[in-house]
């Protein structure tokens, strides 16, 4: 089937992320082919239907808001909407030793993150009979070469009993496949509960997901589409895949000195997740990067509407200025400065004659650089 005029468009203006084609197709049989330079990172997104998966996903990585994900289906209900998102469903069949066919349902697709680094994302379908399945005669398929499992909890599920088991027997066939895999565990939809119920509920199911996760070990995040706690979750686990992180971060920290910052940050620029960040001066708002993160996000997604794009921003009052401008060819910079000696013109040539720098670092392969001090 062609492409339409649209499609295409869609693409070239990379409204979304580029997906791969269904799993035991070739790579490029959609017109995409990776280069050999890009390192593929295997991503297992899993958890019970209903759980929230494809909503994260798609306000992550395919420009949703909130809202729009009402119309969201589970992932093996969501084919024709999935063309919408420029996303590639593969429910493919495998036959048997004794000859039976078997069907399965995993969202398979490649998101390019940072430039080289590539995130081989897999939305495994959470209905009961997948999951047994994916245990069973895809157990090797599934959970090989894994370098981060994502488990998604529904905090309101009333079969917490099977989610636990779930679970439990992903873990069993990471410690086999995977063992050095990163676990981390989303306990999502928290805006159903009770605000002043929040922190005993999730304390309490963290303590039996770290028990449960023993001799591996997990990372626990409280999940709402609603506010910033999802982009706190994923800047987390994308933290954890980035190749360069900590040379990244010492350039930062040495960019931010020069230029007499109260504080950076660097965000992918495509989801506008938090990937580093260094600050001068003590602020009062541990959830800032977040919260900052959807703010503008959302905006980015305002001016699309109106057939704009977001290119820069400055905020200025009596106290600071902060500056939000594209860095590099993967990422935005946010720069905040309080000293009112230092004129907006100074900051954004600072930002400008950083750029090339910075667009070496993301480089995989690149030399191993500094930027240092005058």
């Amino acid at each position: 089937m062609e492409e339409s005029e649209s499609e295409r468009k869609t693409e070239k203006e990379n409204l979304g992320p580029r997906m791969d084609p269904p799993i035991g197709e070739p790579e490029g049989s959609l017109g995409w082919v990776l280069p050999n330079t890009a390192m593929k990172k295997k991503v297992l997104l899993m958890g019970k239907s209903g759980s929230g998966k494809t909503s994260m996903r798609s306000i992550i990585f395919a420009n949703y808001i909130a809202r729009d994900t009402r119309r969201l289906g589970a992932t093996i209900l969501d084919r024709l909407h999935s063309l919408q998102i420029n996303s590639s469903f593969s429910t493919y069949s495998l036959v048997d030793s004794v000859g039976n066919t078997k069907t399965f349902d995993v969202e398979h697709s490649h998101v390019r993150f940072l430039g080289n680094l590539v995130l081989n994302l897999w939305d495994c379908g959470g209905q009961d009979t997948f999951m047994e399945n994916y245990f069973t005669s895809q157990r090797d398929n599934i959970f090989r070469n894994v370098e981060v499992l994502i488990y998604v909890f529904d905090v309101e599920s009333r079969e917490l009993e099977k989610d636990m088991h779930y679970y439990q027997s992903c873990l069993e066939a990471i410690l086999q496949n995977s063992p050095d895999a990163k676990i981390f565990c989303l306990v999502h939809k928290m805006d159903l509960v009770q605000e002043d119920q929040r922190d005993l509920i999730f304390k309490e199911r963290e303590e039996d997901l770290r028990r449960l996760s023993r001799p591996l070990e997990c990372a626990c995040f409280r999940t709402s589409i609603w506010d910033e706690t999802l982009y706190k979750a994923w800047s987390s686990i994308v933290y954890q895949l980035i190749p360069n992180v900590q040379q990244l971060e010492m350039n930062l920290r040495n960019f931010a000195e020069i230029i007499e910052a109260d504080e950076v940050l660097l965000f992918e620029r495509a989801t506008f997740l938090v990937i580093s960040h260094y600050q001068c001066k003590e602020q009062r708002d541990a959830h800032r990067f977040e919260k900052i993160s959807n703010i503008i996000k959302q905006f980015k997604l305002s001016c699309s509407k109106l057939a704009a794009s977001f290119q820069s921003m400055e905020v200025r009052n009596s106290n600071f200025a902060a500056f939000i401008d594209i860095f590099t060819s993967n990422t935005y910079v946010m720069v905040v400065m309080s000293d009112p000696s230092i004129p907006s013109a100074a900051t954004l040539i600072n930002i400008r004659n950083a750029r090339k720098h910075f667009e070496k670092l993301e480089r995989v392969d690149g030399p191993k650089q500094c930027l240092l001090m005058s």
